[in-house]
């Protein structure tokens, strides 16, 4: 059974959640990789180098859109290809995060997050809710 009063508030803890981890993690790649940082490590992974620019500008503005509210389920949909590219990225370093390289785990977690997301909708407090909410 599902708690149609508490619900809402469900989606928005995974909303901001998931948008301050996807935000946090472009930001990183910004501030202390830096974009040239990353791309050169987008490339030593097989993948064009500048695949990191839209990758870094889908995380920040992502997570600033998630964490506000705004088309919340278009944001996670979208995002999904990121953290499945983030999860082959890490495939060969084994399941657990905390291997070196890290593991795959956690890009898989936070893609089943933005899947609820995606089922769930904007929940409370978003600015702009991508569907109608259903009142009860």
């Amino acid at each position: 059974m599902i708690d149609y009063k508490t619900a809402p508030y469900a989606a928005l803890a995974l909303r901001l959640a998931l948008g301050t981890m996807f935000l946090a993690h472009g930001l990183t790649k910004v501030l202390v990789f830096t974009l040239a940082g990353t791309a050169e490590f987008f490339a030593s992974l097989g993948i064009p180098g500048w695949v990191a620019y839209p990758v870094v500008f889908a995380e920040i503005g992502g997570g600033v859109l998630l964490i506000l509210g705004v088309y919340s389920r278009w944001v996670a949909v979208s995002l999904m290809p990121v953290l499945l590219g983030a999860s082959l990225a890490h495939f060969h370093n084994g399941w657990s995060f905390s291997n070196p390289n890290g593991g795959w785990e956690y890009p898989v977690f936070l893609f089943v997050i933005a899947l609820v997301i995606t089922l769930l909708g904007d929940g409370a407090l978003a600015l702009r809710p991508s569907q109608p909410q259903r009142q009860i």
